[in-house]
């Protein structure tokens, strides 16, 4: 199991990164490595034996891209890691941003291409047949003038009429009004070197919701075993989009929980999908919900 550590506001200089645990005995996960980052890990997704992360580093402005192998999970060892020019500030590099608008997100891994949300940066496709080098093949940013930045990109392992796609969603990371609240895009990567916007998607209800409600999109289900994708849109819930049509994005079910303790509104922020059939709904704030579809 891995866990990320990443420091926010506090002034404690606590270390940070990434912690392994041997989770064979389930009643007590024991700690058998610690890779250690400046500043934490935000994200990651791990196929087994690599871990793709997004790193806080010395001498980087903003999180970067960083593969691990865990082949050996007691001494995890870097093997790859890649940035957007401009923030590698230690070598010499000057942004073209402001602070640390242009970082990873996180990455996804399809075949030898990482997927890689990249926030106010917007989203890069990365080559890493070669893991120690990964390589541009493309990239893609809408912010400005949408104002919400790339929280993830999914790509859809199979085509979906007849072309390859991608869902991304951005994330509604604070008060938008009157700009409009964030949405869920599908992006045409038939042709991976020139990415297409084709279609959005966003509640009907978010025009009449009040800004400091927080309506908007953030994470999908990265477990896809079906062309129904469940998204957290935070005071929105968990909605539930048909995604058959990529060019006509369609509402088929959602599911709003109780606010959490001291909460004006609900803040549905992650969601995974098992492949029994159950997802887990996590709350930013409080709590986790275990749901069936009915969809």
């Amino acid at each position: 199991m891995l866990v990320n550590i990443e420091r926010y506001q506090s002034k404690e200089k606590q270390p940070t990164g990434l912690k392994i645990y041997d989770i064979s005995n389930r009643e007590k996960p024991k700690e058998i490595a610690f890779f250690q980052t400046n500043g934490g890990v935000h994200r990651f997704t791990f196929d087994g034996r690599y871990a793709y992360i997004s790193a806080h580093l010395e001498g980087y402005i903003g999180r970067i891209v960083m593969i691990l192998d865990l082949k050996n999970p007691a001494r995890p060892e870097e093997v790859g890691r890649w940035w957007m020019p401009g923030q590698w500030t230690g070598g010499g590099e000057t942004p073209t941003w402001e602070g640390s608008a242009h970082q990873c997100h996180h990455p996804i891994r399809r075949g030898d291409r990482l997927y890689v949300s990249y926030w106010h940066g917007g989203f890069v496709i990365l080559d890493i047949a070669d893991m120690s080098r990964p390589k541009f093949v493309s990239g893609f940013n809408w912010s400005p003038p949408y104002p919400s930045p790339i929280h993830t990109t999914l790509p859809i392992p199979w085509k979906l009429m007849n072309r390859d796609v991608m869902v991304v969603t951005d994330e509604e990371a604070g008060k938008r009004a009157p700009t409009p609240p964030a949405f869920m895009w599908m992006v045409d990567i038939t042709d991976e070197t020139r990415p297409v916007p084709i279609a959005t998607y966003s509640p009907a209800a978010a025009a009449a919701i009040a800004p400091a409600n927080q309506y908007g999109a953030h994470q999908p289900a990265e477990q896809v075993y079906d062309n129904k994708m469940f998204v957290t849109w935070f005071s929105g819930g968990l909605r539930v989009v048909d995604i058959s049509n990529p060019y006509s994005l369609s509402e088929i079910g959602y599911y709003v929980p109780k606010p959490g303790r001291g909460q004006k509104t609900v803040k549905s922020n992650d969601i995974y999908r098992a492949d029994n059939g159950l997802f887990y709904l996590i709350d930013r704030l409080d709590g986790l919900e275990i749901l069936e579809s009915e969809v």
